[in-house]
């Protein structure tokens, strides 16, 4: 069984900080290209342009194409939802849609993520948004959030809130500093990909929950060594470890599946694996 959460209010994005208003494309571009250490000559030798045009279009010179536009983010990297506001900026329609997960358009991605966390149980797996916005848990995660805040569990539900606030998972996460350190690190990256508003304030938020000293490192007590850096929870009286991955969609098409990531939590020990399977029938 697999469940949808109902997403509540949402914020504009998911994703990274929207220029001021009245920028142009020229300097949206140039803050993309320095914030990924590019000069002007190496970015048009990838891109199949010229210094000399790229420096036009970051001046406000010369009008890109909406090609060029899309050229110049894809060997940027540009996130799928800023590749439209650089369209806009520059004059022209958005490229990508932004469909909700509610919409009748969705009912195939609905049902393959459905089937996909369905197929995971008894181990835990979740679908988050790039805010870590929660849009469907199977049973294994719901098991994991046993003993949450009700407060925490209201929707908007957000993995990271979920899982570092006080009352929380934190307090049954045995190796927390860890978990935690890792976490945030992957939180840092993502800002520093997207700079996201939303992102950083939510990070800032989490950063800021109070800690309890003490813990334990992964290795302790550990039946066999760890080939990832496991998260050790407490539950039902026992001490289960998880590792975990996660999965996004190969070249999305739409701005809401592009920010779709998909987590699942491997059992890192024979100890966990054994029990979930009895818990699974």
């Amino acid at each position: 069984m697999t469940t949808a959460l109902p997403a509540g209010p949402r914020p504009h994005r998911a994703g990274a900080t929207p220029g001021p208003a009245g920028r142009g494309v020229g300097p949206l571009l140039r803050d993309w290209r320095e914030r990924r250490r590019l000069s002007q000559l190496e970015l048009a030798l990838r891109a199949g342009s010229s210094a000399r045009h790229i420096s036009f279009v970051e001046t406000g010179r010369s009008r890109p194409s909406e090609e060029l536009i899309l050229r110049l983010a894809d060997h940027l990297d540009v996130p799928m939802r800023e590749r439209n506001a650089l369209l806009l900026a520059a004059g022209y329609a958005p490229r990508f849609p932004e469909t909700s997960m509610d919409d009748p358009a969705m009912e195939g991605l609905r049902a393959g993520l459905d089937r996909l966390l369905q197929g995971y149980d008894p181990y835990p797996a979740l679908v988050v948004d790039a805010t870590y916005q929660v849009v469907a848990v199977n049973r294994g995660i719901t098991m994991l959030m046993e003993g949450v805040s009700e407060e925490l569990l209201a929707p908007p539900l957000n993995a990271m809130r979920v899982v570092l606030h006080p009352e929380g998972m934190a307090p049954r996460i045995r190796n927390l500093a860890e978990w935690r350190g890792h976490l945030l690190e992957q939180m840092e990256r993502q800002i520093a990909l997207d700079r996201s508003a939303v992102l950083r304030e939510l990070y800032e938020e989490v950063a800021a929950y109070p800690v309890a000293d003490g813990g334990e490192s992964a290795a302790a007590g550990a039946s066999a060594p760890y080939f990832a850096l496991p998260m050790r929870i407490e539950h039902d009286g026992r001490v289960l470890s998880f590792v975990s991955s996660i999965s996004t969609f190969n070249t999305p098409m739409d701005v809401t599946v592009a920010e779709l990531a998909v987590e699942t939590f491997l059992p890192a020990d024979r100890e966990t694996a054994d029990h979930l399977r009895a818990l699974g029938g």
